[in-house]
């Protein structure tokens, strides 16, 4: 099998990389290497067989065509997408060149691609769209989980812009017959986060010494899986998805901000016993909330289930694992700090 991997070198991507690497499978990671995007994170070696490397830009249609006519692939998985919520407000239109425009330019050289394999060929390839679960949007407390035919309500140029390229893949599907699936997918965490997302962010707080930036009052409600347990799903739905249908993805983990971050400096205080007086509380900075700030996400992903996927992490060991790895890597997000951002001025959570 050969696969075209779009984003490879992001947190969700690099992650996935290596989960396929691991099953021999022939991967081609194209990314733009932008910000949020680290090429150490895959830690691959330059002689591995199953893997290569080009960097280029989503956007880059003629670019994307050449390197699909020359690997071949058998799909694509594109994960490639400008992804901060905060970043977006700030600052719209690269989320609309990238999310938007970037996924067009994706679509149409798969279709050209596509239209020049034989029988055999066009049966096998597929077209997976990685997507969100915000583009569903602001969910009432005492609503149920969006489910795949919930109605789109995005709130954020973030949502929007990835609400607006679900549809587009779902326009080519239509119209043009291009054999596409899209995956939406709640909140991720675990190893290689970048450190402007909420549980690096709120980790390296604690172990600076810095107190712990909460929107709001904290009460809102993200639906948590872990990177492992999404790239199986993305592999699973690749190898026995149904063309032309959505698929959400997540591990029903519903808790508040404030949980997490109290959850995270629990688990800090066990390994750091001489540091057991802390309290939590004199350790947070409530701070003013984000426009259009969501209270809640959360996703029923009991369609995916029937094709033979579930969780395996356990919430509360991937928070330890996740934790512990950060505090065993400081080197790879304090040369992104350094490098890149001061910690004061990193977005606060998704």
């Amino acid at each position: 099998m050969r696969l075209v991997v779009t984003g490879g070198a992001g947190f969700i991507g690099s992650n996935l990389v290596k989960f396929l690497l691991q099953k021999k499978i022939n991967i081609l990671n194209f990314d733009a290497l932008k910000y949020s995007s680290n090429i150490k994170s895959l830690n691959i070696e330059k002689q591995n067989k199953y893997y290569q490397f080009i960097k280029g830009n989503i956007c880059d249609e003629k670019k994307f065509l050449q390197l699909l006519r020359k690997f071949k692939p058998n799909g694509v998985i594109n994960l490639a997408a400008e992804s901060h919520v905060d970043r977006s407000i700030d600052n719209p239109a690269p989320f609309l060149k990238t999310n938007i425009f970037g996924t067009y330019s994706l679509l149409k050289a798969s279709n050209t691609y596509l239209s020049n394999l034989d029988k055999k060929e066009k049966k096998f390839f597929k077209f997976i769209h990685v997507s969100t679960d915000e583009v569903y949007g602001d969910l009432p407390l005492n609503s149920k989980p969006a489910n795949e035919l919930s109605s789109f309500n995005p709130s954020s140029p973030y949502a929007a812009s990835k609400a607006s390229s679900d549809h587009l893949v779902k326009a080519w599907a239509r119209t043009y017959n291009l054999p596409v699936i899209i995956t939406n997918c709640s909140n991720n965490y675990g190893p290689y986060q970048h450190p402007e997302k909420f549980i690096p962010h709120t980790i390296i707080s604690i172990l600076k010494n810095k107190k712990i930036p909460i929107y709001g009052n904290g009460k809102q409600i993200r639906d948590w899986i872990h990177v492992r347990d999404h790239s199986d799903a993305i592999f699973k739905i690749f190898k026995k998805g149904k063309i032309g249908e959505t698929y959400n993805i997540g591990a029903s983990n519903q808790k508040r901000n404030l949980e997490i971050a109290k959850i995270i400096f629990s688990v800090l205080k066990t390994f750091n016993k001489k540091k057991n007086n802390k309290n939590f509380f004199h350790n947070v900075n409530f701070v003013k909330d984000r426009p259009g700030h969501d209270k809640r996400y959360a996703i029923d992903g009991n369609k995916i289930k029937k094709l033979g996927w579930i969780p395996k992490v356990n919430f509360e060991q991937g928070i330890e694992e996740t934790v512990k790895w950060y505090l065993e890597n400081k080197n790879w997000w304090s040369k992104i700090l350094k490098n890149k951002y001061k910690l004061e001025r990193i977005g606060k959570i998704k």
